[in-house]
């Protein structure tokens, strides 16, 4: 497993653990600068929007992998974690319904959770 393998298995799982749910990871590194990945997932509320962050944050720690940016805990809606290679979005429903970035970064690659040991359920 190379580095954003291992990177992706933990987020995710850090995900998987605080409930998350509806997870799209989508390989951009053949059409954008900005990063290699993005991971999105849903919650159902600000606290579990916080705590998916903050497991994220901490199992990557764990790992000596820093965040570079992090942004949206004002009001918890869309927490972006910004790893550099792998950006990951925590959406609140409503507002991933709103901002639909799977369709906008549809030229993306989807890679399937499974790899993972994640099983997607929406």
């Amino acid at each position: 497993m190379n580095n954003s393998d291992i990177m992706i298995k933990n987020i995710l799982k850090a995900c998987d653990d605080k409930k998350a749910y509806g997870f799209n990871v989508i390989d951009i590194s053949h059409i954008s600068s900005i990063a290699d990945y993005f991971i999105i997932c849903s919650v159902n509320n600000e606290r579990q929007a916080e705590a998916v962050a903050d497991e994220i944050d901490k199992q990557l720690s764990l790992l000596g992998i820093k965040i570079a940016h992090k942004e949206g805990f004002e009001s918890k809606k869309w927490i972006l974690l910004d790893y550099s290679d792998i950006i990951v979005h925590i959406f609140q429903k409503e507002e991933r319904n709103i901002y639909k970035l799977e369709q906008l970064w549809v030229d993306g690659k989807n890679v399937e959770t499974e790899k993972y040991g994640i099983e997607n359920w929406n």
